[in-house]
């Protein structure tokens, strides 16, 4: 399995979950674009990767995914610097829960700006792409919580989506070699998981099978198979990288 000399955009990659995919790609030989909205991030993030692997291994590109111009900025400006895109990882996203009284008309357009309709415009910037090379690798960031959980209405919709998009696009783009496939994250140690107050953590590891945290680098290596040439018959599909929890999905604290 490997992603040598491919080329690969991952959104939301300054910090967390992205960084993580952002590592195990530059690992197995992959240029990586680092894009956030943050911009020290992105340049700590590109300094870590080009220090571990080698100058060059990694570029960084400022992006607000939201806004149409810049989500076509990003893949163009990639395909400028680098001279393709092969592999495009949409991991960029917030969440703002609250249950469905407390939840505002801007909580919500919020998270489905970034989570759904961002996921949406990268993929369209990318498409044009890919199908000029005829080939392509979009692996489209949901989550378990696509199942459904409590207090996360907004999140929840919006990862549903993002499944639903990628199914969609699986089916338009497959005559172009171009898989899209979708990997569903549980509980990762991120910077946003080690904000949740000891209790909330309590909390979640009595919903978690295996009782334990997952770390970014498992999802960087489920993105690094569903990127490589491994993968070339898998497309439309959704692989849950949760250490079980979605096996009980309803189940809610």
């Amino acid at each position: 399995m490997t992603v040598k000399d491919r080329v690969a955009v991952i959104t939301g990659s300054g910090q967390g979950i992205g960084a993580g995919i952002a590592i195990e790609l530059a690992k197995q030989g992959a240029k990586v674009v680092i894009n956030d909205v943050n911009e020290q991030r992105i340049e700590e993030t590109v300094a870590s990767l080009n220090a571990e692997f080698g100058e060059g291994t990694a570029i960084g590109i400022k992006a607000d995914i939201t806004k149409q111009e810049e989500a076509k900025h990003l893949i163009d400006n990639t395909v400028e610097q680098l001279g393709k895109i092969d592999i495009l990882v949409n991991n960029a996203g917030i969440a703002k829960d609250k249950t469905i009284r407390n939840l505002t008309e801007a909580d919500w357009d919020n998270v489905l700006d970034v989570n759904l309709k961002g996921t949406f415009l990268t993929c369209q910037a990318a498409s044009f792409h890919m199908i000029k090379q005829n080939y392509g690798r979009i692996i489209n960031i949901s989550s378990r919580a696509w199942l459904g959980f409590k207090g996360q209405a907004n999140y929840s919709a919006s990862k549903g989506g993002v499944v639903s998009l990628s199914r969609t696009l699986a089916l338009e783009l497959a005559k172009y070699q171009i898989t899209v496939n979708t990997v569903c994250p549980g509980i990762i140690r991120t910077p946003l998981f080690e904000q949740i107050p000891e209790e909330g953590k309590e909390n979640l590891m009595k919903l978690q099978p295996t009782k334990s945290v997952g770390e970014p680098k498992d999802i960087g290596y489920s993105v690094a198979f569903l990127a490589s040439d491994k993968s070339s018959y898998v497309t439309g599909q959704t692989l849950f990288v949760c250490g079980g929890k979605s096996l009980f999905s309803s189940l809610s604290v």
